[in-house]
């Protein structure tokens, strides 16, 4: 939340335009960069329009919380007011989406999403915007998990005219999702004295909602079962919803008229690509509709099919390879949700795949040719192995020698880290991964990060935060040899030894040893905590507390990092691979490794200098400043 103060005071501020500069500062110090135009548009234009029709309804304590951000995500909801409910005295809430259109008209097969001049594709109709952002709060936030019905939502268009706008109201409309402009700027006010009391002020429901515990989040895996089984278990917000439409819309012109087309949707990490993938796969599932779910990761596919699949085989059987489908019929299926497609290989091909197989094919085209709509998911900087191919160019590269439309649909809010967009900046500025170098991390209230003296330390610190109910794991940079699976009842070899300390990898293979789980486990079974990590066992998957092992192929030295091939013992880098791929693959390791944790990470590194540059950039971030 950037500001929260009563309509009045609020009102007040707009006129020194006090507030704007206030708003500002606020949102440089929270995200590390300036609003954008548009935000300071809305900032200056919106804002005392929703503050005046307050005044004027005679709410003018009301409390209006300003970009109040949505728990566990990088969303922010433009308004949400707090105040008394004029009736039953709780708590009472309404969101606000402000939008500054004149004029919008819904899709014409789809009134869910809309279309304004200002874009080229579709976008999410404000109503269903605002509803979702409800959903989600109550879904996040304990002050009103239990008490739904004290959260209201509203989109105000205040520029609009009902001839300009009315048609987006083809969608449901219902306490969370309603739609007033400025011509019906006597019906706001109404409604607004509906849910708020004119005869208290707002300030304690707003310090009531702040306060609210944030639930703990339904983690993908933990739900995939019901979520494919049973019933939708995610609300997808904004542009992923945009994505979910599309991919549906696409579908249904598949069915009706011989359509093919392609549809990419790109991301970074915890941007909720899987969620999309699973929420997808669900409402195909229940419809019908012949779609499999495929990945290049065998564990994410491993623990998908255990999960998801967990009482019946046939929901085991949707989870898929990229090289399955070498021999597949074209168009065999109506979707394929190509999830981690950044995993994508040149050729399905491996060692032992029978001569009659090889086709010479390219992977990407058999992805391409097996469905009517392909869906591929997917974020270019979580490339880590030599021969991973799957990018936005490539498949639009595909799709166009073929002569078929390519929608791609860009995500942007951040879900994973605790929704802390500034974490997942700080970590791309520290690797050398975006332009501008390692920047000082400033705490924020969505992710904690620490720096460890030791592994021991690091080990102590999360078998601490396991005890109070949190999930673990420890990963690391492969940078120590591999010994081979033990025998059933033998000890795990460990091979990560740092001074006196030493633990085990996870497992290679797909059996438990020893009490540790198989490794397309090691990320979800509890029962993984007692070994270390690699990327390829992590990537794809999210506890809350992260420890990271910085190895000695990653160390800074002066002003800069230095990668060192000779140190890593990943048998993928060949001679072959440059230098400067390997340096690439490195660095987008420890991007992978460093972005798992939903709560907290927690780093070391085994280089003295490196731990030093850590220690500066993270401010002072030190043990003592995690929970107890």
């Amino acid at each position: 939340m950037l500001f929260r103060e009563s309509a009045q005071t609020i009102a007040a501020r707009a006129l020194d335009s006090s507030l704007y500069l206030h708003l500002t500062e606020q949102f440089v110090h929270m995200h590390g960069h300036r609003p954008s135009a548009a935000e300071s548009r809305s900032w200056e234009r919106s804002i005392p329009v929703l503050a005046a029709v307050l005044n004027d309804a005679g709410l003018g304590e009301v409390e209006m919380m300003l970009e109040y951000a949505l728990p566990l995500n990088s969303k922010r909801a433009d308004v949400v007011l707090a105040g008394t409910h004029p009736v039953s005295g709780e708590p009472s809430y309404v969101v606000v989406e402000l939008k500054q259109w004149s004029q919008a008209e819904p899709e014409e097969d789809d009134p869910v999403l809309c279309r304004i001049d200002a874009y080229t594709h579709p976008v999410l109709n404000p109503i269903e915007q605002v509803r979702r952002y409800c959903e989600y709060l109550v879904n996040f936030n304990g002050a009103v998990a239990e008490h739904p019905g004290r959260v209201g939502g509203v989109a105000y268009l205040h520029n609009a005219t009902e001839f300009g706008v009315g048609g987006l109201r083809a969608v449901e409309l219902d306490d969370r999702g309603q739609l007033f402009t400025g011509e019906r700027r006597g019906e706001f006010i109404d409604h607004l004295r509906a849910r708020l009391s004119d005869k208290a002020p707002g300030a304690r429901a707003a310090d009531e909602l702040l306060a609210g515990k944030t639930v703990p989040s339904k983690q993908l895996m933990s739900v995939a079962a019901q979520e494919v089984r049973e019933r939708e278990q995610f609300v997808l917000l904004d542009e992923q919803q945009v994505a979910y439409r599309m991919v549906l819309n696409a579908v249904r012109k598949a069915k009706q008229s011989d359509h093919k087309e392609v549809v990419v949707v790109t991301g970074g990490p915890g941007t909720g690509k899987s969620v999309i993938a699973l929420s997808l796969l669900g409402e195909l599932y229940r419809q019908g509709v012949p779609a499999l779910h495929a990945t290049g990761s065998q564990s994410f596919t491993k623990t998908m099919r255990k999960v998801a699949g967990a009482r019946r085989r046939e929901v085991q059987d949707l989870f898929k390879y990229f090289n399955s489908f070498m021999t597949a019929e074209k168009n065999s299926l109506d979707v394929l949700i190509c999830d981690e497609a950044h995993r994508i290989r040149k050729s399905s091909a491996l060692r032992f795949t029978p001569a009659a197989h090889r086709t010479g094919k390219r992977q990407i085209d058999e992805l391409i040719d097996v469905a009517r709509v392909p869906v591929f998911l997917l974020d270019e900087h979580q490339v880590v192995r030599p021969g991973e191919m799957g990018t936005v160019e490539d498949i639009k590269a595909a799709a166009a020698a073929k002569g078929l439309e390519c929608h791609v649909v860009p995500l942007e809010s951040q879900f994973r880290c605790g929704g802390s967009d500034a974490y997942l900046r700080w970590v791309v500025r520290l690797l050398g991964l975006e332009a501008g170098g390692p920047v000082v991390w400033e705490p924020d209230d969505r992710m904690q990060l620490l720096v460890a003296e030791s592994p021991q330390e690091m080990e102590e610190f999360l078998q601490a935060r396991r005890a109070q109910g949190y999930g673990a794991r420890m990963s690391a940079g492969y940078c120590w040899p591999w010994s081979s699976e033990p025998r059933p009842g033998d000890p795990l070899p460990a091979d990560v030894v740092i001074g006196d300390w030493a633990r085990p990898w996870n497992l290679r293979g797909e059996r438990s040893v020893s009490g540790a789980p198989p490794s397309a486990l090691w990320a979800t079974d509890p029962a993984g905590f007692g070994q270390v990590g690699c990327v390829y066992t992590a990537q794809g998957f999210e506890y809350d507390w992260s420890g990271v092992i910085i190895g000695p192929d990653l160390v800074w030295r002066g002003d800069r990092w230095i990668t060192d091939r000779t140190q890593s013992k990943d048998a993928v880098f060949k001679k072959s691979t440059s230098d400067t791929d390997v340096d690439r693959l490195i660095r987008n390791t420890y991007k992978v490794l460093l972005t798992r944790g939903m709560i907290g990470t927690i780093v070391y590194s085994t280089d003295p200098e490196t731990r030093d540059r850590l220690r500066e950039l993270t401010s002072g971030s030190t043990r003592e400043s995690a929970p107890a």
